[in-house]
């Protein structure tokens, strides 16, 4: 089934509902499904007329808007194939991920395409448009007529929609390939998980919940923010938007909704709207939760854990932490990610992290289970895991099957208590090892976020010394962490002005960045 069929039975049933508002050229902006679905349709004959193909790959280097939307669609509504990328890795990468699957077109903003003239393996592509006049495009307008529309082309659940590159730890780019069949399935985790409901007006910064909302009727408001860095945005007039266009549900990344909690804080914003705060993308500490709690105070603020290749995984709503939870994360537990959603099956193996599992049989995959409470690798399966990469590059990394089954690696670890919860405790690569024991990432960072003062805090090994990162505006924060974290016996505890973050998330510590720090 084509994902375009469910927007366009969203259209029919809804057609004057707002479907996605964003703000354009300083103004509000609305589609509804109707005119959503209308506008997809035209742009996608457009395409279909130039020659472009199911199969096909079209790169997009463009921000969230309406344009970045519609030009999804059409290119799903054709059977063309959507395929993202990092530009910033550099024309090497770019020039790999070509080779890896062969573009026929590009679609971006302006400044995505002064990138495009300066890049060989881009500027030769056959076909180029923008969303605003650009020399040597096809411009296309929203709103421009056009009695031409196209039909939803047919496809199996197993074709291709979307492709997102990434950067693989030896540098060779592997591609998380989308089907359609497979998006229907994240659709449906989504919806059950989060509870999308038609009519809800939701704040969304995380792409792939906009796709969800335009399958479940939801109106997704896209936030005016520069979304590059999450962490950096002006809250003002995102929070206006909330206020504007009551604002149900915010789903965002933890650094974003800090942002906004900073807003809400020095009295930019009333949101008493908002109903639901999910967090995801990043680690989400009860720092985040609370904070988040204490600004929107009339929503409930859920955590969900996933990953690219299986979102969601687990989610847990502060409400439901108890006294004994973070009494236990204080203490290096690791971090609570509440229950493992319904819609997938989860299991703690033994670690193993680095060597591949080969196939096995039911009896052979037990064995590698760990006992009840044991700290071991987090792996998933079901419809929204993503069964493998595009031409296996990564598969042996990650995947493995059980008699027929596939199931994925996170790169996690992680434990399930006697209710059944999965508790974090970081990335497998990250686990310190050496004569003392074992010190995992998040059971030290978790607790340390818990001490007044402490904004951030990264764990490293730095030549067999454990190091403590904090990032505190109070010196009295290294020996408050020295004083409470006594059970983890840190080398050293080093007070840093800030200390690096993903780019993507803000919210995320950049290790290889941190090392550099430390090691200096």
């Amino acid at each position: 089934m084509n994902v375009a069929q469910v927007l366009h039975e969203q259209a029919a049933h809804r057609p004057n509902e707002a479907a996605l508002i964003d703000v354009h050229r300083g103004r509000d902006r609305v589609f509804s499904f109707g005119q959503f679905e209308q506008a997809t349709s035209r742009l996608g004959a457009q395409l279909a007329s130039q020659g472009i193909l199911a199969g096909d790959g079209i790169l997009v280097l463009h921000p969230m808007s309406i344009e970045l939307y519609a030009f999804l669609m059409a290119l799903f509504r054709i059977g063309a194939v959507a395929v993202f990328l990092d530009p910033s890795a550099g024309q090497r990468h770019i020039a790999r991920c070509c080779e890896l699957f062969p573009l026929k077109g590009f679609f971006g903003s302006r400044k995505a395409h002064f990138l495009r003239m300066t890049v060989p393996t881009l500027r030769r592509l056959p076909f180029a448009w923008s969303s605003r006049w650009f020399p040597g495009t096809y411009q296309f307008s929203l709103e421009r007529n056009a009695a031409q529309e196209v039909p939803i082309a047919d496809l199996m659940d197993s074709a291709p929609a979307l492709i997102t590159f990434t950067s693989g730890s030896t540098g060779q780019p592997k591609a998380a390939l989308r089907s359609h069949g497979f998006l229907l399935a994240q659709h449906r985790a989504l919806e059950g998980s989060i509870g999308l409901r038609a009519g809800i007006v939701d704040l969304t910064t995380l792409p792939v919940f906009v796709l969800a909302n335009l399958a479940s009727g939801v109106t997704s408001v896209l936030p005016d923010a520069n979304l590059r860095s999450p962490g950096k945005i002006d809250s003002a007039p995102v929070l206006r938007q909330i206020e504007q266009a009551r604002i149900e549900t915010v789903g965002a990344s933890p650094a974003l909704v800090e942002r906004l909690v900073d807003g809400i804080e020095e009295g930019h914003a009333h949101v008493e709207s908002v109903r639901h705060v999910f967090m995801g993308g990043a680690p989400v500490f009860p720092r985040n939760l609370r904070r988040a709690r204490t600004a929107f105070p009339q929503a409930e603020i859920t955590a969900v854990y996933g990953s690219t290749e299986a979102e969601p995984i687990a989610e847990i709503s502060l409400s439901q932490f108890s006294a004994d939870d973070f009494l236990a994360m204080e203490h290096g537990h690791g971090l609570l990610a509440g229950n493992p959603v319904q819609s997938l099956s989860l299991r703690i193996i033994r670690d193993q992290w680095g060597t591949p599992i080969s196939t096995l049989e039911s009896k052979g995959f037990r064995k590698l289970f760990v006992a009840d409470g044991d700290v071991g690798e987090i792996v998933v399966s079901g419809d929204h895991v993503l069964p493998g990469y595009l031409h296996g590059l990564g598969d042996s990394e990650t995947k493995f099957d059980v008699d027929g089954t596939r199931w994925h690696r996170t790169g996690d670890l992680g434990r399930l208590d006697q209710q059944g919860r999965l508790w974090l405790l970081g990335r497998a690569s990250a686990a310190i090892k050496d004569e003392r024991g074992v010190l995992y990432p998040f059971a030290i960072e978790c607790a340390a976020l818990q001490i007044s003062g402490i904004s951030r805090a990264a764990i490293l090994s730095i030549e067999g010394r454990r190091v403590l990162a904090v990032e505190s505006p109070a010196h009295s924060a290294v020996e408050a962490a020295r004083e409470s974290l006594q059970w983890a016996f840190i080398d050293e505890v080093r007070l840093l002005r800030s200390i690096p973050m993903d780019k993507r998330h803000n919210a995320k510590v950049d290790y290889v960045a941190l090392r550099k720090i430390l090691s200096a």
